[in-house]
């Protein structure tokens, strides 16, 4: 599983729990109340996170397993994968599953598809945030009247969004976001790697990085000198 940001804080935050041990920190725990319960305060949400942390694991490992079958035998064959990692549970959807070349308009295929990952956002996932990326090859865009590869994979992320909203999913769930060619997952050198690059990700997001934000104001208030 790749390392995140989320894995270089809770490394921190470790760190930070240890230093609580040293005879440094100690004496300051002792020397100023205020200091001790803000110390008490990080413990507690060091400790929530990391049961969060492994709660969404268990969940999104159920819900990959759960959903990897169907996708691939009875959707979309080899055009849609799965990715776990820190940064949640993406579905990874080939662009010509949603898309005509060139074009950011779903295609009335792409309906069956977009509605079996609804109705497993509502049940399965029903607490957790959704953002949709899109993404594009390195290829120059030259006559779909796009003036960049940028703007293909931020309307098409757009559109894949406003399809989860009118079809049940709250708006305050969602985000999209567009990387163009920035982001590949494959080479751009051959045909194969740039069809892969070619995609929209569908990520269900932990709730637990939101938690991070509590846990960084108080670190950020100087409880250890």
């Amino acid at each position: 599983m790749r390392r995140g940001k989320l894995s270089v804080m809770l490394v921190s935050l470790f760190v930070m729990s240890s230093m609580m041990t040293s005879g440094c920190a100690l004496n300051f725990y002792k020397q100023s109340p205020r200091s001790k319960k803000q110390i008490q305060e990080l413990e507690a949400k060091i400790s929530d996170l990391e049961a969060q942390r492994l709660k969404e694991q268990k969940e999104f490992e159920d819900a990959r397993k759960m959903m990897e079958k169907q996708l691939r035998d009875e959707i979309a064959g080899d055009k849609i994968s799965l990715r776990l990692d820190d940064a949640g549970l993406a579905i990874i959807l080939s662009d010509d599953i949603l898309f005509d070349s060139g074009k950011a308009d779903l295609k009335t295929q792409a309906y069956p598809v977009l509605d079996y990952l609804i109705s497993i956002i509502n049940t399965k996932v029903a607490g957790k945030n959704i953002g949709v990326t899109g993404h594009t090859d390195n290829v120059p865009i030259k006559f779909s009247g796009w003036k960049s590869n940028w703007e293909l994979s931020t309307a098409r992320a757009t559109n894949v969004l406003y399809y989860l909203e009118n079809n049940g999913v709250s708006p305050k769930r969602l985000s999209a976001t567009g990387y163009g060619e920035h982001r590949p997952i494959a080479s751009n050198d051959t045909s194969a790697g740039r069809a892969k690059n070619r995609r929209v990700e569908i990520v269900i997001l932990p709730e637990f990085t939101e938690k991070r934000e509590g846990i960084e104001d108080l670190a950020d208030e100087d409880v250890i000198k």
